[in-house]
C-alpha cells in the first residue's frame, strides 16, 4: 500500500488537524485569495511575453553561448525583481559523466529577503536536448489554446513560471517568508554534473522545495516521486587475431561481453521498481579478425535511493566470473540522478496544495508512484527529510520532441495561482 493510500485510510485523508477545523469536504475550502486571482490574470500575458523571449534562445545542455544568453537574460529578469542575482561558474566539485561536455552551463541564483521565518527555494532548469539550429523549424508561437516551441515544456515554461510568481508576489506586496531563493542550472538535461551538489546543499538549508518541471497534459498535478537513473557501462579488452588461420591465438572480447551481459540480464526487480536493460552493444573491426574490443551500455532506473548500492556490489561480483582467461573487463557505473522519495512531509504540503487549487474550482492530483524520467527535486532532497514537491509548471506535452512540444495556456493562470498562494501560506505557517 503506497503512502497515500495509507493516509487516506485515515480520517479525512491527510492534515486531520487543519482539517478538523475546516471541516473534511475540499469544497468548504475558503474563497480564492482575490488580490492573487487578480495577479494570476494580469501575469498570463508578459509570462507568454518571457516565454517568447526564452524559446528564442537556443540553449542546449552543450551550447555554452546559448546558456549564457538565456542565463544573462534571466539574471537581468531577476534583479529587476529586487533579487540578490549572482551567477555561479561549474566547480571542481562536477561530477563527470561520459557525455559530461567541457563547459558545463553556469546557474543562476537570486536571493529574496523577507521578513519572516520560513526559507523556500523555486527551482528549474534552463538547458534543452536539442542542437544549434533545430529552434528555426519550432519557433515559438500560439495556436488557440497551445503555446509552441523547442523547450518551451521542458522547462523553460517552468522558469517563466517562476519570474512571474516572484513578480506577483512582489505585486501584492508580500514578504512574510524568512529567505526566498530562486536556483536555475543549465545542465539538468545531462543529469546535472555541476548544479546537483548545489541542489544538494540548498535543498537541506530550506524548508520547502518547490520544482517547476511541467504537469502532463491530461493529468493537472503534483508529484512526489521521480525514478533514480543510473548508467552502467562494461568495456572488454581481448586479443586481436587472425579469425580464419589462427583464432585459437585470440581472446574474443565480443564473447566475453556476451557473457558478461548474458549474466546480468535479469537483475532488475519489478518487486522494488529496479530496472536495468543492456540498451548498446558494439565491438570487432573487421569481419575476418577476432574482436580485441567490444562495449555495453545498460539504463538503470530505481525507485530507492539504497538500490544503487546492492546493485553495483551485486554487478562487480557477478563481473568476476569471466568466460575467457586473461580478456579484461571494466565497468563504470554513473549514477546520474538519486529517485526522488515520497515522505510524509511532502504529503502535507501536497494536501494543502490541492485544496488552494479548490479555490479556483480546479481540482490537482498528487501522484506519489514514479512516472517518467528523474528530475533536480531528487537532488534537493537527497540531504532532508523537508518537502520537495515536483511539477508546479504549466500542463505540457511533447518534451524532447523535434516539432510538437507544447504548454496548454489555459493552465498558465491556475499555477500561478497555486505557487504563489502556497509560497504565502508556507510563509505564514498555515501549512501544517
Amino acid at each position: 500500500m503506497n503512502m497515500l493510500k495509507k493516509l487516506r485510510h485515515a480520517p479525512c485523508f491527510a492534515l486531520v488537524t487543519l482539517v478538523a477545523a475546516l471541516g473534511c469536504s475540499l469544497s468548504a475550502w475558503a474563497a480564492p485569495d482575490e488580490a492573487v486571482r487578480a495577479q494570476a490574470q494580469q501575469q498570463k500575458q508578459p509570462l507568454l511575453d518571457t516565454l517568447k523571449d526564452l524559446v528564442a534562445i537556443e540553449s542546449g545542455s552543450g551550447d555554452r553561448e546559448g546558456l549564457d544568453r538565456i542565463s544573462q537574460l534571466i539574471h537581468d529578469r531577476l534583479v529587476v525583481l529586487g533579487g540578490k542575482v549572482e551567477f555561479i561558474e561549474p566547480g571542481e566539485d562536477t561530477y563527470r559523466m561520459h557525455d559530461t561536455p567541457a563547459k558545463v552551463g553556469r546557474m543562476v541564483r537570486a536571493t529574496f529577503t523577507g521578513t519572516g521565518s520560513a526559507k523556500i527555494m523555486l527551482i528549474a532548469h534552463m538547458d534543452t536536448v536539442y542542437l544549434r539550429g533545430m529552434g528555426v523549424k519550432q519557433p515559438f508561437r500560439v495556436e488557440g489554446n497551445r503555446a509552441y516551441g523547442l523547450g518551451i515544456a521542458d522547462d523553460k515554461a517552468g522558469v517563466a513560471t517562476i519570474l512571474h510568481t516572484v513578480a506577483s508576489l512582489k505585486a501584492v506586496n508580500f514578504k512574510d517568508f524568512a529567505q526566498l531563493t530562486v536556483l536555475i542550472n543549465g545542465d539538468e538535461e545531462i543529469s546535472s554534473p555541476a548544479s546537483r551538489s548545489h541542489f544538494a546543499k540548498l535543498g537541506a538549508e530550506h524548508d520547502l522545495t518547490m520544482s517547476f518541471e511541467g504537469s502532463p497534459v491530461g493529468s493537472d498535478q503534483l508529484s512526489l516521486a521521480t525514478a533514480g537513473i543510473a548508467a552502467v557501462t562494461l568495456k572488454v579488452t581481448g586479443k586481436a587475431s587472425h579469425a580464419g588461420s589462427a583464432p585459437e591465438r585470440g581472446l574474443n572480447a565480443i564473447y566475453e561481453l556476451a557473457h558478461q551481459m548474458l549474466q546480468t540480464k535479469d537483475f532488475s526487480n519489478p518487486a522494488t521498481g529496479l530496472k536495468m536493460n543492456w540498451t548498446m552493444v558494439s565491438g570487432g573491426t573487421n569481419r575476418n579478425v577476432i574482436p580485441a574490443d567490444a562495449n555495453a551500455a545498460a539504463d538503470v532506473r530505481v525507485e530507492r535511493v539504497s538500490d544503487y548500492d546492492g546493485l553495483e556490489t551485486k554487478l562487480r561480483s557477478t563481473l568476476q566470473k569471466q568466460l575467457i582467461a586473461g580478456t579484461k573487463v571494466e565497468m563504470n557505473f554513473e549514477r546520474r540522478r538519486p529517485p526522488l522519495e515520497a515522505n510524509p512531509a511532502q504529503i502535507t504540503v501536497a494536501t494543502y496544495a490541492q485544496r488552494i487549487y479548490t479555490e479556483i474550482g480546479k481540482t490537482l492530483k498528487v501522484v506519489d508512484t514514479v512516472s517518467g524520467g528523474g528530475t533536480d527535486a531528487a537532488f534537493a532532497a537527497l540531504n532532508t527529510k523537508k518537502p520537495v514537491i515536483e511539477r508546479f509548471g504549466p500542463l505540457s506535452f511533447g518534451a524532447h520532441s523535434n516539432d510538437d512540444e507544447y504548454i496548454l495556456v489555459d493552465s498558465i493562470e491556475p499555477r500561478l495561482y497555486l505557487a504563489t498562494r502556497l509560497i504565502m501560506d508556507f510563509s505564514k505557517g498555515l501549512v501544517r
